[in-house]
């Protein structure tokens, strides 16, 4: 008895898990067909305008798309796509560039400050290249032009400090100050006495005489400097990029052929009867890998159903044979 309850509950696990093979095999396919979570959409570009066309049995359909120069014409629909009965493949898409742009050179004079007036040190302090945007739209990098850098004095301030100067006087007759010179001129100062030193050389004297005064003058405050930045520059007048994507589908009235079915034997008396065409086969729904499990696990239940009754009527047979039946 124990074996018995063992076959039949391994049968009845069996068609369970057939039963609900074709049901989990359809659920799978149908979430792998669903957008991964968390993508961004894709941006939406529409036509502005759709034109057909039908040329030898071929349907033509355009759709026109105005874009920018910045637009990324990618994000254009290239896919196929079905309508009005008719499916559609792309063919190509056209483009027509009606941008126009103007050019022209530019200079633009840069000015700033240094406290240098050394070309070395400023060269390293100026920008390698600018970019410039005119009042009336024109765009573009400028780069500066070394040989035209000007230098010129910010400012001035006034200062002033003392100088000194001496004087040697020699073979004086006695070490009086009265014999020196109480002012002298030097480099275009006048210098005032200030101290006189006497050495005594044998019936004479030698006096050196320092003079010191005050001399005045103006000091560079900083520099301006001054760059001419030049390149040419750039104007859009006219902004406008047409795609045009190209679809084909085949006219349903030259492409389709329409087949009459056959007839059968024609009753006595009666009018030929025409057979109807066999209903298309319905797909299960199910993958082939789920497909190849259920045929799997079916034959495995049958082989256990098969087994289970061998082993009935063996054990009928033995127990007719000791009278037990």
């Amino acid at each position: 008895m124990k074996k018995h309850h063992r076959l039949v509950s391994l049968a009845s696990a069996l068609l369970l898990a057939l039963a609900a093979l074709p049901c989990t095999a359809m659920a799978a396919e149908a979430g792998d067909t669903e957008p991964a979570q968390g993508a961004p959409p894709p941006a939406a570009l529409y036509p502005a305008e759709v034109r057909t066309s039908e040329e030898n049995g071929m349907i033509r359909l355009e759709k026109v798309y105005y874009l920018s120069t910045r637009d990324d014409p990618a994000a254009i629909p290239t896919g196929d796509f079905d309508r009005e009965g008719r499916h559609y493949t792309l063919l190509d898409v056209l483009k027509n560039d009606l941008s126009e742009t103007d050019s022209k050179d530019y200079i633009e004079v840069v000015t700033l400050d240094s406290s240098t007036k050394d070309m070395a040190e400023i060269i390293k302090t100026l920008e390698p290249e600018r970019e410039i945007a005119t009042e009336d739209g024109y765009t573009g990098i400028l780069k500066p032009d070394y040989t035209k850098i000007t230098v010129e004095a910010a400012g001035y301030k006034n200062n002033s400090w003392t100088v000194s100067a001496k004087r040697t006087y020699p073979n004086l007759s006695d070490a009086d100050a009265s014999l020196i010179p109480k002012t002298i001129t030097d480099s275009g100062r006048t210098l005032t006495l200030a101290g006189v030193d006497w050495q005594e050389a044998g019936e004479f004297y030698n006096a050196i005489a320092s003079y010191t005064g005050t001399a005045s003058g103006r000091s560079v405050t900083g520099y301006t400097v001054s760059v001419e930045y030049s390149g040419e520059v750039t104007k859009t007048s006219q902004d406008t990029v047409i795609y045009t994507a190209v679809f084909s589908a085949e006219n349903a009235s030259h492409g389709e052929t329409h087949l009459d079915p056959e007839p059968t034997a024609t009753p006595e008396g009666g009018e030929p009867q025409q057979t109807q065409p066999p209903e298309p086969a319905q797909d299960s729904g199910g993958s082939v890998a789920g497909k190849i499990v259920v045929t799997a696990l079916a034959g495995i239940a049958a082989l256990a159903i098969i087994g289970y009754g061998g082993w009935r009527g063996y054990k009928f047979i033995r127990d007719k044979k000791r009278g037990y039946v």
